[in-house]
């Protein structure tokens, strides 16, 4: 492994209050614009970028603009992207998702292992191990709090927020081991995903903002550091998009 990947770094306060900070003006903007008013979809925008969806491909996007934003101790990673799942009804494409258990398959590689811990109707307790792999290789386990939000017969909307993360060390070995979040190397200590569904047109449309937060780049190692802290959350959304588009056709 990488000298850079050896480096700890904890998660401190201010870093974690920026994060809940951004969050929250966030999510008061998806409320007013997506929820309770203006366009449900973020790909009806645009219509070069709902024709491009709506042909197969994926859009993904930074959020107005910037991927990652610099905060003291972190980086806040912001992106959006869409897909269009032909032939599809909502309620096939969110049985699919919302069945946890097979997670696994769906999403692999990048989810090795999923469960379902619990479930109180709507509301859904979700571990997913995750393999996070660009340049370095580091496996994660987390804890998912997801709750869903029925908008009629045709929308639905869902959000998702880790609990816990722990990174894994020597996984699928006999000396495997969690480390300690005071030691752990930063690549991920928040993740909120915010997912809309809407059917019409022939099928689903499937949209997910990805709101994350990981360490900064370190001084001197940027150029071994920089593709998994700056490329990685966008790569790992384009790869969620892709498997749900592609996931009732496995």
């Amino acid at each position: 492994m990488f000298a850079a990947a050896q480096e700890s770094e904890s998660l401190r306060p201010e870093t974690a209050e920026a994060f809940r900070h951004y969050v929250q003006k966030r999510e008061a903007e998806m409320d007013a614009r997506r929820i309770r008013g203006g366009r449900f979809l973020w790909v009806d925008d645009d219509a070069d970028r709902k024709a491009m969806v709506k042909s197969g491909e994926i859009a993904v996007e930074a959020f107005s603009g910037k991927g990652a934003t610099e905060v003291k101790g972190g980086m806040i990673h912001d992106w959006i992207g869409a897909g269009f799942m032909s032939g599809a009804t909502l309620a096939q494409v969110v049985a699919m998702v919302q069945n946890y258990d097979d997670h696994k398959n769906v999403y692999q590689p990048e989810v090795i292992d999923s469960k379902l811990r619990d479930k109180n109707g709507n509301r859904y307790k979700v571990h997913l191990r995750l393999l996070k792999k660009k340049v370095i290789t580091v496996v994660l386990n987390t804890e998912h709090d997801v709750e869903y939000f029925p908008l009629g017969p045709k929308r639905t909307h869902s959000r998702s927020y880790t609990t816990r993360i722990a990174e894994v060390d020597d996984p699928g070995t006999a000396k495997e081991k969690e480390r300690p979040l005071s030691e752990s190397h930063g690549f991920l200590w928040r993740l909120n995903s915010y997912w809309r569904f809407e059917e019409r047109d022939g099928g689903v449309y499937i949209e997910c903002e990805a709101i994350s937060l990981t360490r900064g780049v370190p001084f001197g190692l940027g150029m071994v550091v920089m593709p998994v802290i700056r490329d990685l959350p966008r790569e790992s959304l384009r790869r969620t998009l892709e498997a749900t588009r592609d996931g009732l056709n496995r």
